[in-house]
């Protein structure tokens, strides 16, 4: 096996940790009591399915194929503990979240503002935890392509986390106004 091999599969496997940790957490969410409208849903899966697309198949056509820096064993080894730490934070706010997790923007019934655990100090914890994890599993495959990809990608999750506030502050009022205050929106807020 090739050094670059294992390589991608130390960054491929936490992504299979977390599938596996969303898929069962899945069936053990509320019913929703409010969601996005499709089109909104759509546009942003499109960008994220086409960012992820670009970080992960081997799309190696004219520039998209180079490679961004040389790779070295340090960025690789930064690139992979990106990627588990982007992962694990992820896992970490969908455990705090429990009940009230969705894959797309929702009010759940009953919802609660969560404030526990990594929402103490932001508010999308799980969008910083998966553009996290992606700049490092792009960090270990170094092309252009996960470049745009990683935009996409970010692009796309600020999108969602602004629409999500828009639901959250309609639904919570001055509860999340004040949440807010205190928390950062994709980095931790510590003052």
């Amino acid at each position: 096996m090739s050094e670059e091999a294992i390589w991608h599969i130390l960054v491929v496997l936490p992504w299979g940790v977390f599938v596996t940790y969303w898929i069962a957490g899945s069936t053990k969410t509320r019913a929703n009591a409010q969601k996005e409208p499709f089109l909104s849903r759509f546009v942003i899966l499109l960008m994220e399915f086409a960012g992820y697309l670009l970080v992960f198949a081997p799309i190696n056509f004219g520039m998209l194929r180079m490679h961004v820096i040389p790779r070295t064993i340090p960025t690789a080894i930064l690139g992979v503990a990106c990627t588990w730490a982007g992962i694990g934070l992820a896992i970490w706010a969908r455990y705090h979240l429990a009940e009230y997790w969705s894959a797309r923007i929702t009010i759940k019934e009953g919802h609660q503002l969560i404030r526990t655990g990594p929402y103490q100090r932001l508010r999308h914890p799980i969008y910083t935890g998966l553009i996290l994890a992606t700049v490092g599993s792009a960090l270990v495959i170094d092309h252009w392509r996960c470049v745009l990809g990683v935009l996409l990608i970010t692009v796309g999750y600020c999108f969602k986390a602004k629409r999500e506030e828009n639901m959250l502050g309609q639904q919570f009022g001055e509860a999340f106004q004040e949440h807010r205050k205190h928390t950062g929106f994709l980095f931790p807020k510590y003052l």
